[in-house]
């Protein structure tokens, strides 16, 4: 009989060795994606196909942040304008399905944007419903899941505002999960109901009615997530887009139940730090927030 390990107070240790083989990742209350096993998920995501930054023909504008370029093409915080967008990772998807959301559980995503999150789930058995403004993504994202997935097994999309639809749509579901545009970071239309296209104020605004909107059509005992990250005015200071994102759904009736540090892989972060600070004292962002909440 093997000898139990025990520790300098002679409790036996008990090593989590399954943890990553159970959970997919540690529940912890930070997610490294970094590690060996994320990025391998990743991979296989990839392998299958997925393009999600077709149809996201965002642009990140230096005007928003006030300033004009230099000689190398960079704003006064040693940025360079963007064409293109981010991309959601298929491997947090792949998780927070398999946290939150019960056995072909019904997803709602009220700010769709790019295919991963839709594909993924119904890859995976779930049945996704997502919204979008803009008629190009959907058009994509539609074109990609038929590419990936079985004719019955293709997610649901509406091309229109989610303040107007999530008020129509008849189910209830399971799990809302989101990326939200982080207000005018990447404005992705000219659009007015676009979110991305409006001040901060009063994108807060609508933004508030759409999570109020969202929180309604969810199961009571149902979870939603969301995927923010702090964003600077046109003066440097962070506006607190995550404690008014928190707010937003404490007010609509969902309670924070857990948040989570999304650490991303450092990439260029390492040739944009040194710039960034010396021009003004500010730290390179390279984590998101992954906010959990739940309606009692």
């Amino acid at each position: 009989m093997k000898k139990k390990e025990v520790d300098l107070f002679g409790n036996e240790i008990v090593k989590d060795v399954l943890l990553r083989d159970k959970f997919l990742e540690p529940p912890f209350s930070v997610l490294d994606t970094k590690g060996g096993g994320w990025q391998t998920r990743k991979r296989q995501w990839k392998q299958l196909g997925i393009e999600s930054h077709l149809g996201r023909e965002a642009e990140c504008m230096p005007s928003q942040f006030g300033s004009k370029l230099d000689e190398n093409g960079l704003d006064q915080y040693g940025r360079k304008p963007m064409i293109g967008t981010s991309v959601f990772d298929p491997a947090l998807c792949e998780l927070i399905y398999n946290w939150y959301c019960p056995e072909n559980g019904n997803i709602l995503d009220p700010f769709s944007g790019g295919s991963v999150r839709g594909i993924v789930a119904n890859y995976l058995g779930y049945n996704y419903t997502g919204i979008d403004i803009r008629q190009e993504q959907i058009d994509s994202n539609r074109e990609q899941a038929l590419k990936l997935l079985p004719v019955d097994k293709q997610p649901q999309y509406y091309v229109v505002d989610s303040n107007v639809v999530l008020t129509e749509l008849m189910p209830m579901y399971d799990l809302v999960f989101s990326c939200p545009p982080y207000a005018d970071l990447e404005v992705y239309s000219e659009i007015k109901e676009d979110l991305s296209t409006m001040e901060y104020n009063e994108f807060i605004k609508v933004y508030a009615e759409i999570i109020k909107k969202a929180v309604a059509k969810l199961k009571s005992g149902g979870y939603a997530c969301f995927v923010v990250g702090d964003i600077r005015d046109k003066k440097g200071f962070y506006r607190d887009f995550i404690s008014h994102t928190k707010q937003a759904f404490i007010n609509a009736g969902a309670g924070l139940y857990n948040e989570a540090i999304l650490l991303q892989p450092l990439g260029t972060a390492m040739l944009r730090a040194g710039k960034i600070f010396e021009a003004g004292g500010k730290l390179t962002k390279v984590h998101e927030n992954v906010l959990i909440f739940k309606k009692p």
